[in-house]
């Protein structure tokens, strides 16, 4: 695979347009913007006066795909008896509402009548667990597979994976102050589908390597979509990780962004090419070294999939190079080999590196959608742990609530403009996005009441001794 993809790269250089090597030094020049279909801006601004006569609130899209979809049957006692509660969907709904966006259960309680704080914070402790409510965005994620819709967005067999920081106290055991992100918190770290769906979300801290956790999202996932690829940033990507991802049947393919500096090691040190060969140092691999341990590498890779261990488990322990850690260095080498192939394929397909930035945007435009959703607050405000990584599960099912509706909402609105004489093209269809928000209240409405009052009284003295 290394020997076939460095004489594609070398035998293709003279048609490739972006990628040149000057005086040694290796260049991808910029990709034009693709760009917007005709026709665009007026089925826009249609779809947007369609939907911005729904008068929608976030209450309503969860109320809706309650009956939509039943994600609420997921959560009952921890007993496992029939629950028994009053108003049973309305709790549970004002349950994942107060959570989810960070309001809490006493504003929960000001603000909407014939609730009290204490019936939403008992949903929460008594029926509500991390793993209910995985089970509940895996029913959300398979429903939304079903539309058509998504279908046009994305490739299910892609995935993108990046983390954005949440605020968190000080005095916190997973709270870290990070350079790179200026402040006190922790990671959600998301796994968002080709088609803007978010697979698995997890809490992570600040100063960790973002690729130990990448493949966690892929083995955890039970829903319909399976991806087989997965994208990713700098952080997203190591030696050791790619040497597992490959034995478990995933192509890691991040976007690297200092990838001219990384080392390329050639098949052989007898390997020479016309047009590259200043991209290979003068290593080569260990091919003996990958044999001596592969069966010990299959063992670990046979151990994740049945669910014995987690990629995380495993990629903590890899993450030093250490004498008496001999498997480090197996996958090290393995990791060499893939890792070269990828960015063979990076620098040799501009199409490749589109779908890659293309993947990176969706994931981070999650990532504003989610925070959007949770305007309650700016913080976390639980210092337990794994009260704060039911927080972000709360937030990741109302965002996926919220993408389910939109679909929906958008699949009725392009059939009444069908009807309204105007052309649907695929083109035009996957130039749109799910994440939608100017139709949808977050603050619901305010009652302004009538009240009775005695005149105000300017006179009021303290007699204080």
């Amino acid at each position: 695979m290394l020997t076939d993809a460095a004489h594609q790269a070398d035998s293709t250089y003279q048609d490739n347009l972006y990628f040149k090597s000057i005086d040694g030094r290796p260049k991808l020049l910029r990709q034009e913007k693709k760009p917007v279909p005709p026709g665009f801006k007026q089925l826009d601004e249609a779809l947007t006066r369609k939907l911005d006569k729904l008068e929608l609130s976030l209450l309503d899209v969860l109320a809706d795909t309650l009956q939509w979809v039943g994600w609420g049957k997921h959560f009952a006692p921890l007993s496992g008896h029939k629950g028994k509660l009053q108003e049973e969907d309305r709790r549970k709904i004002l349950t994942v509402f107060a959570y989810g966006t960070g309001i809490g259960p006493t504003q929960i309680a000001k603000n909407i009548a014939d609730i009290s704080a204490r019936q939403v914070s008992f949903v929460n402790q008594r029926q509500v667990t991390t793993e209910k409510l995985e089970s509940a965005i895996t029913m959300v994620i398979n429903g939304y597979n079903k539309f058509e819709l998504p279908g046009y967005w994305g490739d299910t067999k892609r995935v993108a994976a990046d983390g954005t920081q949440w605020n968190l106290y000080e005095n916190n055991l997973l709270s870290e102050s990070h350079i790179r992100y200026g402040g006190y918190g922790g990671i959600a770290y998301y796994h968002v589908s080709d088609n803007y769906i978010a697979l698995f979300s997890h809490f992570i801290p600040c100063g960790v390597w973002e690729a130990v956790y990448i493949l966690d999202g892929l083995t955890k996932n039970k829903s319909d979509i399976q991806p087989n690829t997965v994208h990713g940033d700098t952080q997203a990507q190591s030696a050791p990780v790619y040497g597992l991802a490959f034995l478990l049947g995933i192509k890691l393919m991040p976007r690297i962004r200092n990838w001219k500096d990384l080392k390329w090691f050639r098949p052989t040190a007898k390997d020479a090419y016309q047009h590259i060969d200043d991209l290979f140092t003068k290593d080569n691999i260990d091919w003996n070294l990958i044999a001596r341990h592969l069966p010990d590498m299959l063992q670990v890779a046979q151990s994740i999939r049945a669910g014995r261990i987690s990629p995380s488990t495993i990629l903590r322990k890899l993450g030093t190079a250490s004498r008496k850690n001999k498997l480090y260095y197996a996958f090290r080498e393995l990791g060499r080999v893939i890792r070269t192939i990828s960015l063979l394929e990076y620098i040799s397909d501009h199409e490749l590196r589109r779908i890659i930035q293309s993947a990176q945007n969706k994931c981070e435009g999650f990532n504003n959608f989610a925070q959007w959703v949770y305007f309650g607050s700016d913080t976390i405000e639980d210092n337990v742990r794994d009260n704060q990584l039911k927080i972000i599960k709360y937030n990741h099912l109302i965002a996926n609530l919220l993408i389910f509706h939109n679909c929906h909402t958008i699949t009725q609105a392009f059939k009444e403009l069908e009807k309204e004489d105007f052309l649907l093209t695929p083109e035009l269809v996957a130039a749109f996005s799910p994440y939608r928000t100017h139709h949808t209240n977050r603050l619901g409405m305010y009652e302004l009441r009538e009240r009775e009052l005695e005149p105000i009284d300017y006179g009021v003295t303290f007699d204080f001794d």
